[in-house]
């Protein structure tokens, strides 16, 4: 793994007992002490994710928001000025280029972050859909450590290490220029797992020391160090999705049950047409949850059958630890995903009945 990327937070992984992965090329924990205990914490405490592999990318002039605009599905004009939303920006098709999150510091300067995976296809697909607007586009990733604090006691946790009075910074706004621990660092509260927290984006010097003193005056409240394995599942029950299970450039916001987040009445984006096409028709495809009746682990990529037949596959499936039972996400036929209905799922050379159920298997619990 010496040829992968590495975070500056890599030589604080082995003194937590990090287990290391490649992700997106870059050498990420899986796991520190345990998927389960990790997910357990971030539910009932508090969990500290690195997760500096994302990308950031800075679109900044006086036509930002145009721009914005037309590469994205989301209505980017009625945002505020420290507001977060997050929008697809999609193909011609419709399908996705990338998921992501929009950062609003004014109207000519926004800040996108994209998935790890994505980010220098997304910076160069930006540059191509430019033209001619009046807009500087500026690949920031290797810039920036990102932190994630997430759980129940996140606030409580990290505001022992600043003057700023995070009670005051609703869900999906961002506030510049924060100290923690003595460090600069720009703070949003979003997260990727149902639960509240925060995001904390700090120079690289920075985060090894606001890391560990995270860590340090949470210990008492149970924070604990997660890794991408628990990330995955605790953002799963809360059905959130994760690009290349259940959205990619073959799968669609509207097949994925996304469309609040594309506003096709803000005027003219990228993909427009045929998503819009596409919602008068009726996707032909539908993502389902499911939870199984029988014995076995769905995972992404298994068949999903009706009476024999195929009828789609499975996006994601885990046994939750939340909920004491496997479950799964699945792109079906429309005409096979009605809720209570019995569907198989090929598990190796087997297979084992599911119900289908609501999608939102665990309430989120985000800072109203």
């Amino acid at each position: 793994m010496d040829n992968l990327k590495k975070t500056s937070l890599f030589p604080s992984y082995k003194k937590h007992g990090a287990k290391l992965v490649d992700y997106a090329g870059w050498s990420m924990p899986v796991e520190f002490s345990g998927l389960t205990r990790e997910h357990e914490a971030v539910r009932t405490a508090a969990g500290l994710f690195d997760v500096s592999h994302m990308g950031e990318i800075e679109v900044k002039g006086k036509e930002a928001t145009e721009y914005l605009q037309y590469l994205l599905t989301n209505n980017i004009g009625i945002m505020h000025d420290n507001q977060i939303i997050y929008a697809f920006m999609c193909y011609e098709n419709g399908g996705v280029v990338d998921d992501l999150l929009v950062y609003k510091y004014s109207a000519g300067h926004y800040l996108l972050v994209v998935n790890a995976a994505n980010m220098e296809k997304d910076y160069q697909w930006m540059l191509d859909q430019k033209g001619d607007y009046q807009v500087e586009i500026d690949n920031l990733s290797d810039q920036f450590s990102e932190v994630a604090l997430q759980g129940p006691k996140a606030e409580a946790i990290l505001q022992r290490l600043t003057d700023t009075d995070l009670s005051k910074v609703p869900s999906f706004y961002l506030k510049r220029d924060v100290k923690i621990a003595g460090a600069n660092c720009l703070l949003s509260r979003t997260g990727y797992t149902g639960e509240d927290g925060f995001e904390i984006y700090l120079g690289h010097e920075d985060a090894p020391l606001v890391w560990e003193k995270i860590l340090e005056v949470g210990k008492a409240d149970g924070v604990v160090p997660v890794g991408l394995g628990a990330r995955d599942t605790l953002r799963f029950e809360a059905a959130l999705p994760l690009y290349g299970n259940e959205i990619s450039q073959d799968i669609s916001p509207l097949e994925a049950g996304l469309g609040y987040f594309v506003k096709f009445d803000k005027g003219d984006f990228i993909g427009r047409e045929a998503l819009f096409a596409q919602k008068q028709e009726g996707p032909a495809r539908k993502l389902i949850g499911f939870e199984m009746t029988e014995r076995g682990i769905p995972r992404h990529g298994y068949p999903v059958l009706s009476e024999g037949k195929e009828i789609g596959f499975v996006t994601t499936g885990y046994y939750s630890p939340t909920l004491g039972k496997s479950i799964g996400f699945a792109l079906v036929q429309k005409e096979y995903a009605n809720l209570g209905d019995t569907v198989e799922i090929q598990i190796r050379k087997k297979t084992a009945k599911a119900k289908i159920v609501d999608k939102r298997f665990y309430a989120k619990n985000y800072k109203k």
